[in-house]
């Protein structure tokens, strides 16, 4: 955020508008994700081992197909745990912004995995079909399908209860143009959130893979094999789309989904010695960290400066994003340059 005085000399100045918890709560919010995503990890590696067992066994493709998504969830898991700690990693002079984005990108790669092993299956449903190859062991695919209803169930409620709470942190830095960021407003890491959503994908295709079990057990009906792979897969590829969207518009720099442009903008003008504002720009670092840029044209002089701080300080924007404001005051022939 940019103040300009029309009448003074440049020179630069740095106020806080409100406390700060200096990343503390992010901090300890990557930590807490970071424990869930292993707990959950544990429990899949050993629900694979499994699963893969149960499925040769059973000469069930449903099983296997499950316990292949379940492989995937645990290769995401993996990325997710890496992307968080890069993410705490400090700013560099590359990478001034700090290595939040690496969350984001962790997720993306975690939901391509998916859709990628996904697509895999339902092609070899299709086979299964085509090739007449659909002898299962009913009891044992019952059995297996069974437990993994259980299992997901079990790490569904890990991520959601062990990563939930709503936060804020406040970060602040600025050169010339200030840019303050923060406010979490999903209350979960990205990672937790596209893990959740993994979880939920296999506990879909286990409930599918537990009624086709029944449907062969008491009606001999083996084609419920492939077809509970096919239909069940292209389920799992649509409870993707809602955090691909949410990282599209991360990485396409847009104006966060729970942000009133125009509110914002409004909330600015009204601040006390505000003349204009110009050159309003609001996105996400991630999906839990805010940034705003804005160019203030301010009356006064440094007094004028200090109370517009005081404003600033007793005002709430609709959109509380304020952390930090870097003031830069500069003559007004530096402004129609």
């Amino acid at each position: 955020m940019t103040a300009t005085n029309p009448s003074e000399n440049s020179e630069n100045s740095s106020v806080d508008i409100e406390a700060t918890k200096d990343g503390h709560d992010e901090n300890a919010k990557g930590r807490r994700a970071e424990k869930v995503l292993w707990a959950v990890a544990v429990l899949s590696l050993v629900f694979i081992i499994a699963e893969f067992v149960g499925g040769f066994f059973a000469s069930s493709l449903a099983i296997m197909t499950d316990a292949g998504h379940m492989l995937s969830d645990l290769l995401s898991f993996v990325i997710s745990i890496v992307a968080i700690r890069t993410a705490r990693q400090p700013p560099s002079k590359r990478l001034s912004w700090g290595y939040d984005r690496a969350e984001v990108l962790g997720a993306m790669i975690s939901v391509i995995i998916l859709w990628v092993l996904t697509t895999v299956l339902v092609l070899l449903a299709i086979e299964r079909i085509v090739n007449n190859d659909l002898s299962v062991e009913a009891d044992v695919m019952l059995i297996t399908a069974s437990v993994g209803v259980g299992f997901n169930i079990i790490m569904g409620g890990v991520l959601h209860f062990g990563s939930g709470g709503h936060g804020h942190a406040h970060h602040g830095g600025g050169h010339g143009h200030s840019h303050s960021h923060s406010h979490s407003h999903g209350g979960k890491n990205v990672n937790v959130r596209a893990a959740f959503i993994h979880v939920i994908g296999d506990l879909i295709q286990s409930i599918g893979v537990l009624i086709a079990a029944l449907v062969i057990k008491f009606t001999g009906w083996e084609l419920a094999d492939p077809i509970c792979t096919f239909f069940f897969s292209v389920i799992v590829l649509f409870t993707t789309i809602h955090v691909l969207r949410d990282i599209f518009f991360v990485l396409m720099e847009a104006t966060p989904r729970h942000m009133d442009f125009n509110a914002v903008k409004e909330d600015l003008s009204a601040l006390e010695n505000v003349q204009s504002v110009h050159d309003l720009h609001m996105w996400s670092l991630n999906m839990d960290k805010t940034a705003l840029s804005v160019h203030l044209a301010i009356a006064a002089d440094h007094n004028g400066i200090r109370d517009f701080v005081r404003n600033c300080r007793k005002t709430r924007l609709r959109a509380p994003i304020l952390g930090r404001l870097w003031a830069g005051l500069q003559g007004e022939d530096e402004i129609s340059d």
